[in-house]
């Protein structure tokens, strides 16, 4: 029973010997689920299954991944949302994103947050991603035990160098109020590199949603329903889960495909 779900063991010893003509499908099916680390339903598995020349119905797949007890377990649930916001300590910037979180140029609108996470004991850890609205992939990201300034300012300068090489428009950075994103050195910062600043209203998270629909696919996939760890374990989790989610993890507002896989077929095309 190592490395299946315990229903799908009991599926296939209560069917042993009968003929399945779903047999092969079902194992591909199943074989997916692992790959995936059963953060996949039924949807992404059958788009999966197209890229694999598979031609099958939605509903059938619905159907098969019930009968064989795949699930995909990871669930939703609230948690305290971390608040760097201490009133007007620095430069409010104006709302320029006005919740249009969608263009067609890399690179052109980013946004960036901070979360927090529990860890064992009394440890908590910090994660600030700057993500690109283009194809929602992660530019650059940084983990702290403390969310200190250079939380922030560690991924603004990856990402400016990113930017140096690879934008061919001029880009904005939307955050919230908190006093990372007031401060003088991120605000010097993006004035000396000619980047707009953009700023939610104040305790309207629906100004920077795409960011938090980010944090709430992450915290979805990989922590909620977890055991706590340490430290070192959750930021390499974490490491791990946003190079996959970069690279593998498909999307249907981009057509099926990867945030990475994405931007190099744009890319290609537009060579």
């Amino acid at each position: 029973m190592v490395g299946i779900p315990e229903a799908t063991y009991h599926y296939h010893v209560k069917n042993f010997g009968n003929k399945d003509t779903n047999r092969e499908l079902k194992e591909l099916i199943t074989d997916l689920f692992k790959k995936f680390h059963e953060r996949y339903g039924y949807k992404r598995i059958t788009k999966e299954l197209k890229k694999l020349g598979h031609r099958v119905n939605h509903k059938k797949v619905y159907r098969l991944m019930r009968e064989i007890g795949l699930k995909c377990v990871k669930f939703m649930r609230k948690s305290r949302k971390y608040n760097s916001y201490k009133g007007k300590v620095g430069k409010v910037a104006k709302n320029r994103l006005s919740r249009r979180f969608s263009t067609p140029i890399p690179l052109q609108k980013l946004v960036t947050d901070i979360t927090e996470f529990k860890c064992l004991g009394d440890e908590k850890l910090y994660l600030n991603p700057i993500l690109d609205l283009y194809n929602v992939e992660i530019v650059a990201f940084e983990i702290r035990k403390r969310p200190t300034l250079d939380l922030v300012m560690k991924p603004l300068k990856e990402t400016i160098e990113i930017l140096k090489n690879h934008a061919t428009y001029r880009t904005t950075i939307h955050s919230d109020q908190g006093w990372h994103y007031q401060h003088n050195q991120w605000v010097r910062t993006l004035k000396e590199n000619k980047i707009f600043q953009s700023m939610s209203r104040k305790a309207t998270c629906a100004d920077n949603a795409s960011m938090e629909n980010f944090f709430g696919i992450l915290k979805q996939e990989m922590y909620y329903g977890e055991i706590l760890v340490s430290y070192e374990e959750l930021k390499r989790r974490i490491e791990e889960y946003i190079y996959w989610y970069n690279n593998e993890r498909s999307k249907e507002k981009l057509a099926g495909m990867s945030p990475v896989e994405y931007r190099t077929q744009s890319s290609q095309s537009a060579a």
